[in-house]
């Protein structure tokens, strides 16, 4: 019963950035950690960041915690995912996912929104 729904995905050159924004609706309040991952074509999908629920507890993948920077806007039910020095290999669909207390693992996720990058 939460529905999220990922934008601010589209073309970029290299070295570039772009902010996706994540917005939940639904029972948002059931939300503890909120996610970024991503998938490109012919590769598993891939964790990149996450933050609970207060924003002090952030992790992030090797691959991208000096370029990448996850936040989170509790009063307006939106998570976001910063990236900088965008590179050709960050080309891929990235989704937003959600946590629910009480749960091991993500159970909710968003449609995706694609990310090319440009040589």
């Amino acid at each position: 019963q939460v529905q999220l729904v990922e934008s601010g995905g589209g073309l970029v050159q290299a070295g570039g950035s772009l902010r996706l924004s994540c917005v939940a609706s639904g029972r948002t309040s059931t939300i503890y950690v909120m996610g970024w991952f991503r998938q490109a074509p012919g590769k598993e999908r891939e964790f990149l960041a996450s933050i609970t629920k207060s924003g002090g507890n952030t992790y992030y993948a090797d691959s991208v915690k000096d370029r990448f920077t996850i936040s989170r806007d509790n009063a307006k039910n939106t998570g976001y995912l910063k990236m900088n020095s965008l590179k050709p290999e960050d080309t891929a669909v990235y989704y937003c996912a959600a946590r629910p207390y009480g749960y091991s693992d993500y159970v909710y996720w968003g449609q995706g929104t694609q990310v090319t990058v440009s040589s």
